[in-house]
This record gives structure tokens, C-alpha cells and sequence, in this order.
């Protein structure tokens, strides 16, 4: 097989240009033509689509100083797969589906994406190969997921399955982002309010009082004090508090680091149960939804661990892996850690007396996304007030500490 240079118009009249494998030219051009483009010219080359696809974004790279890689987004991922499931349940072919995904308007890593997939696979390159091609994008689930219904010859199940699992995931995402919203809204406006009136009202009642000869109570001169220094040193404080941030980022990024964050979380009131309970759901349902489509279990474990966001519940299912490995069940070495609740591994039990693993994931899905949803609400709604009363206390007491030499000096005029 050779690889040609072609240049061809699309329906609008836009020069297209790329690389196609094919046996010959005319092959090429009739390639270019199942695309959907008007052949101008077809030239051999040495060159492949992928090492093409490098040396444009070499040049871009040298031209512009910097790397921008095409990825989607989690939302983007989710309808791409669901409308190439919607286009391969219907009959179409693969190449054909992600021809009509290219022509499509949308993100322009997204649309980079599709058309390189739909020139691979119309060059002979099987989707689960192709999907290599992008890792930031495709994760080994997904890729796996592909392969085994590839494999299997159901990939329009597959497909929808993987719709399913990453609309899940969309929906659990949101969820914990929804808590979350409300509180962080309060604290930044309520953090504004406060470096508001410590930068702008504070030492103006500072300069009354200094006028006014005023003898300070200690409350009103530590906020005196505190207001001072923001003014003064607020840039280096901000400074000093960015290099942390920094620090900890790097830190956290380090095995040990990773580590002892990880753990900390898990023991966090109400936050650590949610990262808990979320972790505990997607093992499940990625677990399940791996062996449903075929993939083994040593090949289903290793790839949910690296999906897993906690170092200390991956390493978890790490040595579960190694026992299994070994010839022992799931659920007993997930019994002698200290991370997986009894619940979830007497069900896992269940699943492997029975046989029918997938359908005790599905119940252990369920069970800890509703456990999700009251532990999220719970979160939300005892932050909200705690907020506001955090908030409330703080400001009451810049104004209570403003007010007492204010009073002050009242009673001493009435004497």
C-alpha cells in the first residue's frame, strides 16, 4: 500500500488537502471521492497520515512557540459517542458515520479529531486503533471498550454502552459541581466584602479616630492593625500565598504528596463520604459496564484503577488485581483493606456465587449514585447556612470592633 498527496474542493468550493493510503491512484482518488471531495490532483509521497499530521503541527510549533493539542471535552466526548452510536445503530458504516460527524459545525479539536479518525479508518485502520491516535481524549476504558466490541461484533452495543457510562459520569460530575456552586459563590463575595471594607473603610475610620485622639479598645486596634497591613504588605502577602499554592500544586504532584492529600480527603466531614461514595459508584459502574462488553477481569481491574481519581482507593483495587492474579475472588482482598464498605463487598460476593458480576455492579451503581444524591443534597444544604453565618459573624465583627470606640466616646460626653 503507498501513501498519496491529495488536494480536492469540498461542495463549498474549499481547497482540502491531506494524506490517503491506497493501493493506487485511482484507488485514491476514488477514496477521496467516498469522502465526499472533488479530486483536483493525487501525487505519491513517502509520508503517512500520522507523520503528516506531525509535521504540520511541527511547523506550527516552530512558528508559534507553543503546542495546542486537539482534545475534547468530557460534554464533547459524549456527544460525539452518542451520535456516532445513533449513526452505527442505524446501519451506517463507521467511515461513513464520522464523514458526517466531520462535515459537521463544532470545536475545531473536536472536528481535527473526527476527520483524522474518519481518514483512518477509511485507510483501513480499525476505530479502536485510530482512537490511539488521541489519548488526552480516548481513555483506555473507552478504547478497550471499542476493541471488544470490535472484537465481539457488536460495536453498536458497545458504543451505546459507552454513551450510558459517560452520561453517568456527565450526571455524577454535575452533581458534585452543582453542591458546590452556592458555596463558592458566598465565599467569594463574602471575601470581597471583607478586603473591601479592610482596604477602603477601615482606615478611614482609622484616620477619624487618630484625629479624635481616641483610646482604642484592643479588638478595634487589632483590626486596626490587620487593616494596616493588608494596605501596606497586601502585594506580597498575595505574592507569598501564590509561591505556596505553587508549592503545594508541585508537592500534591508527587507520589507522597498525591498520597497524603488523597488520605486526608477520604477523612474530610461530609466531602470525604461524597469522594468516597462518587469513587465506590464509578468502580462499579466502569467495572460493570468492562465486563458486560467482554473484557476480562484482570484487564477490566487495571483499567478502572487508573480511572479511579484517589490514589488510596486505586491502590486498593491495585492489590485486588495482584490477588485475582493469583486465583483468589474479588471480594476477599477487597474485604481485608480498611477503604471498601462491607456493603459493597458482601454484594460482590453475591455477584461471583451467582456468576452474574455484571448484574451485581448494576445494583452496587445504583445503590451509591442514590447515596450520591442525599449526600450531595445534605452537603448543600448544610453548607448554605454555615456560610452565610461564617460570612455574617465576620462582617458583624469588623462593624461591632468599628463601633466600639464610637460608643466609647459617647460616654464619655454624657459624663
Amino acid at each position: 500500500m503507498a501513501h498519496y498527496n491529495y488536494k480536492s474542493k469540498d461542495r463549498n468550493g474549499t481547497l482540502i488537502e491531506g494524506v490517503i493510503e491506497s493501493s493506487d491512484k485511482s484507488s485514491a482518488a476514488r477514496s477521496v471521492e467516498a469522502m465526499g471531495y472533488i479530486p483536483i490532483s493525487i501525487t505519491e509521497t513517502t509520508n503517512t497520515v500520522l507523520q503528516n499530521s506531525k509535521d504540520k503541527k511541527r511547523r506550527f510549533n516552530i512558528e508559534l512557540g507553543f503546542k495546542v493539542k486537539s482534545k475534547m471535552s468530557l460534554q464533547e466526548l459524549l456527544q460525539f459517542s452518542r451520535e456516532l452510536s445513533d449513526l452505527v445503530a442505524s446501519g451506517m458504516t463507521i467511515g461513513k458515520a464520522l464523514h458526517t460527524l466531520s462535515n459537521r459545525q463544532g470545536n475545531k479539536h473536536s472536528q481535527t479529531i473526527i476527520k483524522t479518525l474518519r481518514d483512518e479508518i477509511i485507510q483501513g485502520t480499525s476505530l479502536s486503533n485510530a482512537l490511539e491516535l488521541f489519548p488526552d481524549t480516548f481513555s483506555n476504558l473507552y478504547i478497550n471498550l471499542v476493541r471488544a466490541g470490535e472484537t465481539g461484533g457488536h460495536l453498536p452495543d458497545a458504543l451505546e454502552n459507552l454513551c450510558v457510562h459517560y452520561e453517568r459520569i456527565h450526571d455524577a460530575r454535575s452533581k458534585v459541581s452543582s453542591a458546590l456552586i452556592y458555596p463558592s459563590i458566598v465565599l467569594i463575595i463574602g471575601g470581597i466584602a471583607v478586603l473591601g471594607l479592610m482596604i477602603g473603610i477601615v482606615p478611614k475610620f482609622a484616620g477619624t479616630f487618630e484625629d479624635l485622639g481616641a483610646t482604642l479598645p484592643k479588638p478595634t486596634l487589632a483590626l486596626m492593625n490587620t487593616s494596616q497591613f493588608l494596605v501596606n504588605y497586601g502585594i506580597f502577602l498575595i505574592a507569598i500565598i501564590s509561591m505556596l499554592f505553587i508549592f503545594l500544586k508541585k508537592w500534591f504532584n508527587t507520589d507522597n504528596g498525591k498520597f497524603i492529600w488523597h488520605k486526608y480527603q477520604l477523612k474530610i466531614p461530609i466531602f470525604g463520604s461524597i469522594i468516597r461514595t462518587n469513587a465506590f459508584a464509578h468502580f462499579a459502574r466502569t467495572f460493570g459496564t468492562l465486563l458486560q462488553n467482554g473484557v476480562p477481569v484482570i484487564s477490566s481491574l487495571s483499567i478502572v484503577e487508573k480511572t479511579i481519581n484517589n490514589v488510596i482507593i486505586s491502590s486498593e483495587i491495585n492489590n485486588a488485581r495482584n490477588k485475582v492474579t493469583d486465583g483468589s475472588s474479588i471480594s476477599k482482598p477487597l474485604s481485608k483493606g480498611e477503604v471498601f464498605p462491607t456493603l459493597m463487598i458482601d454484594m460482590l460476593a453475591i455477584g461471583e456465587e451467582t456468576g452474574d458480576m455484571p448484574s451485581a455492579l448494576m445494583h452496587i451503581t445504583r445503590r451509591y449514585d442514590t447515596e450520591l444524591d442525599r449526600l450531595v443534597k445534605t452537603c448543600t444544604t448544610v453548607l448554605e447556612p454555615l456560610l452565610i453565618v461564617l460570612v455574617a459573624l465576620v462582617v458583624g465583627g469588623i462593624a461591632v470592633c468599628l463601633l466600639l470606640p464610637v460608643l466609647t466616646l459617647t460616654d464619655s460626653l454624657h459624663i
